[in-house]
């Protein structure tokens, strides 16, 4: 199957219907030249009613941090965006529900082997972060964005860029100023690099 095939098989996919409060609607962005992955944890209400990933706050967030414009965020062939769940979970006590459990194994491994140009792995969120840093599964969020240098330059573990952080970045101001800096200067270099 090419890479195309399996985006068109991941749009069509209803592995979770039963379980999701508004029903299937995958959402994902991806591209077998994107060189930048963005592994998150799964859609929002907001980006399940628009069906655009990162159509929210955290998204606009997410996009300072990068330091990129809307247009080249939404660029598949530079950006691919595959949360560990891809369809709305719905709502938990305190916030949304986990990604279903049924979505990574049956579509993470093939999509992942599917983009072989990918330089930089952003990863946000626990759930993201236990599958693709397996070895940082028992350690705190700070304690992990902390020692992002040991990930560096192919991945790095960021807290969600969820407003629901606000406290947490107000308590760490060294992420904003040591790893944002570093970030986006390695996209620069990343997408700068693509353009050759």
């Amino acid at each position: 199957m090419n890479q195309y095939d399996l985006a068109q098989q991941v749009s069509k996919c209803v592995i979770c219907e039963p379980h999701l409060p508004l029903g299937a609607r995958p959402v994902i962005q991806f591209n077998p030249n994107a060189r930048i992955l963005i592994a998150g944890q799964a859609p929002g209400l907001k980006v399940h009613q628009s069906g655009k990933p990162f159509d929210d706050a955290s998204g606009k967030r997410l996009r300072d941090w990068l330091g990129l414009t809307e247009q080249v965020f939404y660029d598949e062939r530079k950006i691919a965006i595959l949360p560990m769940g891809f369809c709305y979970p719905g709502k938990g006590k305190s916030g949304d529900l986990p990604p279903r459990k049924e979505c990574a194994p049956a579509w993470r491994k093939q999509l992942l082997n599917a983009l072989p140009n990918i330089e930089l792995t952003i990863v946000l969120g626990k759930y993201a972060q236990a599958y693709h840093i397996p070895q940082s599964k028992n350690k705190p969020l700070t304690e992990l964005v902390k020692s992002w240098r040991d990930y560096w330059p192919a991945i790095l573990p960021l807290p969600h860029p969820s407003p629901r952080n606000n406290i947490w970045l107000s308590k760490n101001p060294w992420f904003e100023s040591d790893v944002l800096p570093a970030l986006a200067q390695r996209i620069a270099i990343v997408l700068a690099d693509e353009e050759k």
